[in-house]
Formats: structure tokens, sequence, C-alpha cells
């Protein structure tokens, strides 16, 4: 018993971290949005420069394709494991797909990250 308390008091210790860590990097990531001057937003939209353009493409690519790697070894080993603990204890079954559908964040985040780097260019 306390090994299982001792090991939920360390999972929730990094999960409290991770959506610190996430909550600061998101505020940082979004104060540059509200700093723009109205002199900007008057002025028209300047077509955007070729070699520009064709690394903003290449950056959501990445953005995107690396997500769903990531996430595609995240749900490979999450679900390898979730279907042996299912195996061996059914009524698990719930959390197991609680932690899958977690990996599959990864994609999503990549999708929006690309998406938003698409409408800047």
């Amino acid at each position: 018993m306390d090994v299982r308390k001792k090991f939920r008091q360390q999972v929730s210790m990094r999960l409290m971290i991770m959506v610190i860590v996430m909550a600061i990097i998101s505020l940082v990531s979004v104060t540059g949005l509200f700093a723009e001057t109205g002199q900007a937003a008057a002025e028209p939209a300047a077509a955007a420069d070729p070699g520009v353009q064709q690394f903003g493409l290449i950056a959501a690519a990445l953005a995107f394709g690396l997500g769903a790697i990531g996430a595609g070894i995240a749900i490979s080993h999450v679900g390898a494991a979730a279907m042996g603990a299912i195996g061996e204890k059914p009524e698990i079954a719930g959390q197991a797909l609680i932690f899958i559908a977690l990996a599959e964040g990864l994609v999503v985040f990549g999708f929006i990250t690309a998406l938003m780097i698409l409408g800047k260019i």
C-alpha cells in the first residue's frame, strides 16, 4: 500500500510540474499577440517573400510531421503497456484509454502549431 501511495504522489507531482511549465510557456508565447499597435494593423498586408514563405511551409510541415511521429511512438509504447495491463486486470480499461488519448494529444498540438505558422505566412 505504501508503494502505491508513493507512486501516486510522484505521478501527481510530475503532472503538477508539467501543467505549471505548460502554463508558463503558453503565457510567454501569447504576450506578443497583445503587443501590436494600431498603426501596424492599419498598414496593408505586404506580399510575403517567396523565401520566407518556403521556410514557413517547411516549419509547418515539420511541426505537424514531428508531432505525428512523436504521437505514434508514444501510442505504441503506451498502447502495448495498456493492452498488457488490461489483459491482467480488465477493470482498468478506462484508465488505459485515457493514457492513450493523452498521447494522441501530441498530434493535435502539432496540427495547431502548423495552423498558427501557416496563418503567419
